[in-house]
């Protein structure tokens, strides 16, 4: 198995990330082993009782896919924690699905993984089927996603998504909450180099996977990277093999905790204590908004 080793700079403890695009091999030697020549900084260092050369590691892809994303997803929890606020967002997109593909979820791809996603934070069953009978309501209205970008404070980079029935709506208070929060809406488009568009599926392990063998049967599905944290993984791909790797990592057996295109920062930026203070205020106002269903963010 090959594994990168990185450095807690806090503490100096090991962090493993397995990875496809690997630039070192670790085959022989366990994490406890390198544990031992290893500095906080990530540097492999010459120890004379094992004999080993020096080795750089690079934590390139720890960065942007580990550090960013761990960020991103935590922050969201906290945020979204409110049962009040997920359910309706989330019955938004069953509904949009449903009126785009139709309302058999074996037969439409998006309201599938809509309807799992749902489930995944506890959405009850009545809530999912009333959202997928709003679709095909004779009052029903046409729901759109719509994105939007900025700065915000100390010139962090905001990708804001919506679903919306009324764009004049969403973009007044999209451009109010950047304009009152020291930020710019910016036009469209300016940040599409700045950020990757990623397919990411989260998953947790079930009785009897093993996530070496899930990782390798995702690489021909398109993986990208592979990320494992306890009992979960989170597997990325470019974001036009999404339905591929959902697909496959549907018939491993493991459970798909969420399922979705993310927008990754190619070039992480750091940020201090007190302006990420300022960055999370403007971040917290816009997830609150009805229609927003996402904000990345090109913070390290």
């Amino acid at each position: 198995m090959q594994v990168f080793f990185t450095a807690d700079s806090k503490n100096g403890a090991m962090v493993g990330r397995r990875s496809i695009r690997l630039e070192y091999q670790m085959s022989a030697f366990s994490a406890e082993l390198a544990n031992s020549f290893i500095k906080p900084e990530g540097k492999l260092v010459w120890n004379d009782s094992l004999r080993l050369p020096q080795r750089e590691f690079n934590t390139r892809h720890h960065k942007i896919m580990g550090r960013a994303f761990e960020y991103r997803r935590k922050s969201k929890e906290k945020r979204w924690g409110a049962m009040s606020r997920i359910f309706p967002k989330l019955g938004k997109v069953i509904t949009m699905s449903a009126k785009e593909g139709g309302d058999d979820p074996d037969s439409n791809a998006k309201l599938r993984t809509a309807i799992m996603n749902a489930r995944a934070q506890n959405m009850p069953k009545d809530n999912i089927e009333a959202a997928i009978k709003r679709a095909s309501g004779k009052d029903a209205q046409d729901i759109v996603e719509v994105s939007y970008e900025g700065k915000g404070p100390h010139g962090v980079l905001l990708f804001v998504e919506c679903a919306t029935d009324n764009t004049n709506r969403s973009v007044a208070n999209v451009k109010t909450h950047f304009n009152k929060n020291g930020g710019e809406v910016v036009n469209n488009g300016a940040f599409d180099f700045l950020f990757a568009r990623k397919a990411v599926i989260e998953m947790e392990k079930t009785e009897g996977v093993d996530f070496d063998d899930v990782e390798l049967e995702l690489i021909d599905a398109g993986l990208e990277e592979f990320e494992v944290v306890d009992d979960m993984a989170t597997a990325y791909g470019d974001y036009k093999s999404f339905g591929s790797l959902a697909q496959a990592a549907e018939t491993l057996g493991v459970t798909i905790k969420k399922a979705g295109l993310q927008r990754v920062p190619n070039s992480p930026t750091e940020f201090n204590e007190e302006q990420l203070e300022e960055i999370e205020k403007l971040i917290d106002l816009l997830e609150e908004d009805e229609d927003v269903q996402a904000v990345y963010n090109n913070i390290a």
